[in-house]
């Protein structure tokens, strides 16, 4: 999900989507597809929207990072369900996992949790932080796809899609994140902390 407007970013992500701001040198949402094709996953999805242009040409049609992508727009920012309807009626077939773009994994958890995912059995599964946060990383089976179109809304998030359902909740490692000004100082200057 490479859609949002990164209000909280403002006024950088007025000039720059936040999934091209930068975590190490590497555009994050770069650092996303590397740790996908890493794993795995090489057919991917990418919804893009605030500034689309920019994450477009910067991912290309995947070969440098050893995937295949597809890129749908979500026009308005109305939510993590409406992104990921988007992206199934652009072809995506569940079982899905689904990621913020704006947020680096370490390395080998994106695989670990598909693995936890696909034995849990559960329709649905959130990533938690080793704090005990959620992390912006879903697994959705088809029992939460089906749900999307009749979503309330906008704004149509995942949560309303998963409830009622069982979520299995998999733990992962610590994940570096663009939320707000001060994320990008602390991920790109450790030292000034």
């Amino acid at each position: 999900m490479a859609a949002g407007e990164g209000r909280r970013l403002r006024p950088l992500t007025e000039r720059w989507p936040k999934p091209v701001l930068r975590i190490d040198g590497r555009p994050v949402v770069a650092a996303l597809l590397r740790e996908l094709a890493g794993g795995g996953f090489h057919d991917v999805t990418v919804v893009t929207g605030h500034l689309a242009e920019q994450v477009e040409e910067l991912l290309g049609d995947g070969r440098s990072f050893e995937v295949e992508l597809r890129f749908v727009r979500q026009p308005r920012a109305d939510g993590s369900a409406d992104a990921v309807r988007r992206a199934v009626a652009a072809g995506a077939e569940p079982p899905l996992l689904v990621s913020a773009a704006d947020t680096v994994y370490a390395h080998g958890d994106v695989r670990r949790f598909a693995d936890a995912f696909a034995g849990s059995g559960a329709p649905a599964a959130l990533a938690l932080r080793p704090d005990g946060s959620p992390a912006p990383l879903w697994g959705l089976t088809r029992a939460v796809t089906d749900r999307l179109p009749a979503l309330s809304g906008p704004p149509f998030e995942l949560l309303e899609a998963v409830e009622g359902l069982e979520i299995a909740e998999i733990a992962i490692g610590k994940t570096r994140d663009l939320t707000d000004p001060l994320d990008l100082v602390e991920e790109n200057f450790p030292y000034l902390t």
